[in-house]
């Protein structure tokens, strides 16, 4: 069967080939002049913001829209892949057989050995048992790639979660907010004796103890900050609401004023 053939009978066949049969002819001579010109380093933005775009739609809990967010990380994967595979580096099944057997690998409770007892925190931890004997990171630190490449927030947390394993974790919440005094003592002193250097390092820190807060508190912290960007962006998209209604622009508008519908905001 040709790939215009796999494209046209959607019901004859898995749909993933039939996504695979889209992406290589859109990539072939005669395709689309847009994915062909496209690489890995070309699409990274693109993987980066339909991953916060799937965490969105998670949020708002709209399942027709996380069915579409979850097809736009799939096409990222079948993109790759299909660049890879053009190269010679590897294809699509490639790339499902090595997850797939990461899977079984990881998890000899359930494909090795009958291990009912294990509760989710043995299971992880035997997780990265496993995963640093595959890496060979059994010589390296124990913190070696943790939460590489992921924001600071999050990062942090794994930093945290990773080192919390071995013992190396506050006793409670308590001690955490008290560290969180600790520390913005520590970032209006750096402020009081203008040294910015400081300034940086504390707020850094300040930002870290409140991150280990949220992991204390099973909140995920970029989550949060991102409903309270959202918040936000709603309070603030009031108060320009309502001062357009007085005839009044945001320039022109005085810090009273904007400061009594954002009040008013927090109502709506």
């Amino acid at each position: 069967m040709t790939d215009a053939d796999q494209i046209d009978c959607p019901d004859h066949i898995p749909q993933i080939d039939r996504l695979r049969a889209i992406m290589h002819r859109l990539r072939a001579p005669g395709g689309c002049p847009w994915d062909a010109e496209q690489t890995h380093e070309s699409l990274i933005s693109n993987l980066i913001e339909e991953s916060y775009e799937t965490v969105d739609a998670i949020q708002s809990g709209d399942m027709v829209h996380l069915k579409e967010e979850l097809g736009d990380i799939l096409l990222q994967v079948v993109f790759h892949s299909e660049l890879a595979a053009e190269r010679g580096d590897f294809s699509f099944d490639d790339v499902a057989q090595g997850v797939s057997d990461k899977l079984v690998r990881r998890h000899p409770h359930v494909y090795q050995t009958s291990q009912d007892g294990m509760d989710s925190s043995q299971v992880l931890t035997q997780w990265e048992e496993i995963k640093r004997a595959e890496r060979g990171d059994e010589e390296k630190p124990y913190l070696h790639k943790t939460g590489h490449g992921l924001p600071g927030l999050l990062k942090g947390v794994k930093l945290q979660k990773k080192a919390g394993k071995v013992g190396f974790d506050w006793q409670d919440h308590n001690s955490v907010l008290e560290k969180i005094d600790e520390e913005l003592a520590e970032v209006r002193e750096a402020i009081a004796d203008n040294d910015q250097t400081e300034i940086e390092s504390e707020i850094g820190d300040l930002l870290f103890v409140v991150a280990n807060l949220a992991r204390k508190m099973n909140v995920d912290p970029e989550a949060a900050l991102e409903r309270t960007n959202q918040k936000f962006f709603n309070r603030f998209a009031h108060i320009e609401t309502e001062l357009k209604k007085r005839g009044v622009s945001l320039e022109d508008a005085s810090l009273e004023e904007m400061d009594e519908l954002w009040n008013a905001a927090k109502s709506v």
